[in-house]
């Protein structure tokens, strides 16, 4: 997981730089549209939707922007129609890649994404070629530094909830759960003061892969930073396993 783990912290600062030019709006807000489209516009009475919602609102989303999106998907206002597809391919040293994207044009976004393989190092792979190393899971992410409980007690109360697994990732503590128990556990550890960062279902890599190169870990930082940027990706996947030593030398570069 730790692949994973390093991953979420690169795009969770990103998304911060993002914000500040309105993409990452543009990317929950097709979230939040494909969410009520499949499970309706309460967010009451639709797990999906609600996640999408508190996921717009961590990051600043005005209500109006959501709204208008639930209202499209539910066909109160007109709306582009989009389409979910998946891609998959490697990045340096065999690196697994997942896309999750949402276009309105896949002849459009396939040759586009293709591109970006090929021109950081990477090539896109056929459907079913990475997907079985990923596991779909329900994630957590609290900080140490503002965790309200000892450590240890916060761990077995999230495995006494029913969590699957639960990590010390360096400066974060991850709750990994079944994709239908996240907010049931969420609900559990906010009652005992445990605020989450984050809260979402993903992709989690069953494996990794060691990548103790700095040229070679560039090379792959800079493919999935190209494939998150594109506008009709929502998420990207990677089992890499890059020191943390190495990710801090390339963000300071």
């Amino acid at each position: 997981m730790a692949g994973h783990s390093k991953w979420s912290n690169i795009k969770r600062r990103k998304a911060k730089v993002d914000e500040k030019r309105g993409r990452v709006f543009t990317k929950l807000g097709k979230e939040i549209y494909v969410a009520a489209r499949r499970g309706g516009g309460d967010p009451d009475a639709n797990p999906a939707l609600r996640t999408a919602i508190a996921r717009a609102r961590e990051l600043n989303m005005p209500m109006d922007n959501i709204n208008r999106n639930i209202a499209k998907a539910t066909g109160e206002l007109e709306g582009v129609d989009y389409e979910e597809v998946s891609y998959e391919g490697y990045a340096a040293e065999g690196v697994a890649v997942l896309l999750m994207t949402l276009t309105d044009n896949r002849n459009r976004t396939a040759p586009e994404i293709r591109y970006l393989f090929s021109r950081h190092g990477g090539n896109l792979g056929e459907a079913g070629c990475v997907a079985w190393m990923f596991d779909r899971k329900g994630l957590l992410t609290i900080s140490r530094a503002e965790l309200s409980m000892d450590p240890e007690e916060m761990m077995l109360l999230s495995i006494e909830e029913g969590a699957e697994d639960v990590r010390d990732e360096e400066d974060t503590i991850e709750v990994v759960t079944a994709p239908e128990e996240l907010d049931r556990i969420k609900d559990v550890l906010s009652e005992h003061g445990i605020k989450c960062d984050t809260a979402e279902v993903t992709m989690i890599p069953n494996s990794t892969v060691p990548v103790t190169d700095k040229t070679t870990a560039e090379k792959i930082l800079n493919l999935l930073n190209v494939l998150e940027d594109h506008d009709d990706v929502q998420n990207v996947y990677a089992n890499f396993d890059i020191p943390g030593e190495i990710i801090q030398q390339l963000e300071e570069a």
